[in-house]
């Protein structure tokens, strides 16, 4: 089918030809009670069926594989330490963040999730609950004045209560592509639930072993799941078939519990970080170990691993309360954020993330319960801020795309956080 040229300057055409392919393909698809609400409610004259949008929808994926595949080595943005940025282009510290909400479990609050849009949360528990929440209602409920009066966001910040779990929840992550989340339990399971719909309580898949699991990480098409259990050998799950995959050279393997799994953004790579010390780097394609950083935080395990978006660094963090900046193709340290940490080795794993923009690289303090944050490229230490818990901090997450973070404790709670833009 010869499809019409849209001229990008004429918005206003372009949104009533939009419209009335919308229109157009729902009559195609049989599905005329809904064409009709939608045609009276946007005022579009009538529609004959077709499915002219089906096409231009795969025109436009078939470009947009090829635009993928033909910058999937270039630079995607973020932290490069070879160009500075301006100061005045970064984002705000995060020093600056303020609580908006907070949420409570019946135990220790363990684990945190974004999903890849920053639209939703998920808190996991020792409780073996896990709740989903919505970032928007939980800025409304913080402050109501402040939103959209044309915006609906009535209702309770919590929209999932999930319990199909027996034991702690001990790592959770959204799919990158698709209404999921995976959730995985020292009761030695991997569930996925559809929280697409609000009525399901149970997961559709489950991924058991027979070693409690420790980490999870999607492959950013979300057709596999790395998956870390007390046992060294890492395992591949293919999400469709449940199929489990193991390197088959054992000597690659870690020689203790896999703490921490993280695919790069380009999916080149896989990194995990074991209780023996050691950073892994894994080749996706072959699943071969490429590299090994042997005693990566001086010995100390390893607790957290997070690839900047160009997939040029791994950001690395240990029990040793040091956070490290590797730089790949060098197989070398090339930042130390130090200075957290002021009792030496901590009891507890913390995760240093980076912020929205990866202008700053931020790590709880175990010691005074406070967060630890650093310019990412020259490492200065920048002002500490208070986390409001009594409790030691057990998982901390940003935002992929907002000033936000979440920080989830030991005295039970989960803490939103949020950095309000105000306008001039």
């Amino acid at each position: 089918m010869e499809l019409p040229i849209i001229n990008p300057r004429n918005l206003l055409k372009n949104r009533e030809l939009l419209y009335r392919l919308i229109i157009s393909q729902f009559l195609y698809d049989g599905l005329e009670k809904i064409a009709r609400e939608v045609q009276m409610i946007v005022k579009a004259d009538d529609c004959s069926p077709s499915e002219q949008l089906l096409h231009y929808m795969i025109s436009g994926i078939q470009n947009d594989k090829q635009f993928v595949e033909k910058n999937l080595d270039d630079d995607a943005g973020g932290i490069d330490l070879e160009f500075e940025p301006e100061a005045s282009s970064m984002a705000p510290e995060p020093s600056c963040y303020e609580t908006a909400y907070v949420t409570s479990h019946k135990q220790s609050c363990r684990s945190g999730a974004f999903s890849h849009d920053g639209q939703l949360v998920a808190t996991g528990s020792v409780d073996a609950s896990i709740k989903i929440l919505d970032v928007d209602r939980m800025l409304a409920k913080s402050a109501p004045d402040e939103m959209d009066p044309g915006r609906e966001q009535h209702g309770h910040p919590v929209i999932r209560t999930l319990y199909d779990h027996t034991d702690e929840v001990s790592h959770l992550e959204f799919h990158p592509k698709e209404y999921i989340l995976a959730s995985a339990s020292r009761d030695c399971s991997v569930k996925l639930f559809d929280i697409s719909k609000p009525s399901v309580k149970k997961a559709h898949k489950i991924f058991s072993d027979c070693e409690p699991v420790t980490c999870m990480s999607f492959h950013p098409t979300g057709d596999y799941m790395a998956i870390g259990t007390e046992h060294p050998v890492l395992r591949i799950f293919d999400v469709n078939t449940s199929q489990c995959f193991v390197s088959a050279i054992p000597s690659q393997q870690h020689k203790s519990s896999v703490m921490c799994l993280k695919y790069s953004p380009t999916a080149k790579f896989l990194a995990s970080g074991s209780k023996d010390g050691s950073i892994k780097l894994w080749d996706v394609v072959s699943g071969r170990c490429i590299n090994t950083y042997q005693e990566a935080h001086s010995g100390a395990e390893v607790c957290s691993l997070q690839f900047t978006r160009n997939g040029k660094y791994i950001l690395s963090s240990g029990k040793d309360s040091v956070v490290r900046l590797w730089e790949i193709s060098t197989s070398r340290p090339i930042q130390i954020y130090t200075g957290a940490g002021t009792t030496g080795k901590q009891e507890h794993y913390a995760q240093a993330v980076f912020n929205q923009t990866e202008d700053y690289v931020m790590f709880p303090d175990e010691a005074t319960t406070s967060l630890c944050s650093w310019n990412s490229r020259n490492g200065a230490r920048l002002n500490l801020m208070s986390l409001g818990h009594n409790g030691a901090v057990r998982y901390f997450v940003h935002s992929p795309n907002s000033p936000a973070f979440l920080t989830c404790s030991d005295d039970y709670r989960a803490r939103f956080w949020f950095k309000r833009i105000i306008s001039q």
